[in-house]
């Protein structure tokens, strides 16, 4: 089952940027939905996967959106050139999305943390789609994600903590 969630700053949600990003967002969505991708994520999302995996899953439909895998270029203006989002999206002049698919790592390294960094340093990105287990399972268990990553992210869409990211929309799977 896919669950989903958007946090976004206050008095954005009629700009046309976040609309455009909304739009994308539903798409992804609706295609992550579907039967048969619900049935490869299930399959493939167990111990040791890998988040190459899940990519692979949804890489036709991130190609027929019109993302870019692993961009080149977007942190050149930075000491942090090598940096390369999983995909990225031009909406306009001034705005772009940020994709990155996660899956074991998600909290366990701070992945979440690192790409909402990456989309705030990035002058070309103000958007950030997270697509993250919903829960992953581990050796010993199984630790929650999606309600983790959402709590985490839900600080940083307090006026007082506001960054340059406009709105993180995140995909559970």
């Amino acid at each position: 089952m896919i669950t989903t969630k958007i946090l976004f700053k206050d008095g954005i949600d009629k700009r046309k940027d976040f609309l455009v990003a909304q739009n994308v967002f539903n798409e992804l969505v609706t295609f992550m939905s579907e039967t048969e991708t619900q049935n490869r994520l299930a399959d493939t999302h167990k111990l040791h996967a890998k988040s190459g995996e899940i990519q692979e899953i949804i890489l036709s439909k991130t190609m027929e959106l019109g993302f870019t895998s692993e961009k080149n270029g977007l942190f050149n203006n930075l000491s942090v050139k090598q940096l390369r989002p999983d995909y990225f999206l031009k909406l306009d002049n001034k705005s772009g999305i940020i994709m990155e698919v996660e899956r074991g790592k998600t909290i366990a390294n701070n992945m979440d943390l690192l790409d909402i960094w990456k989309c705030h340093i990035c002058k070309e990105a103000n958007f950030l789609f997270l697509i993250i287990p919903n829960i992953r399972q581990t050796a010993t268990g199984q630790n929650i994600i999606f309600n983790t990553v959402e709590r985490r992210m839900s600080t940083f869409f307090k006026t007082e903590n506001y960054t340059n990211v406009d709105g993180v929309f995140l995909i559970g799977y």
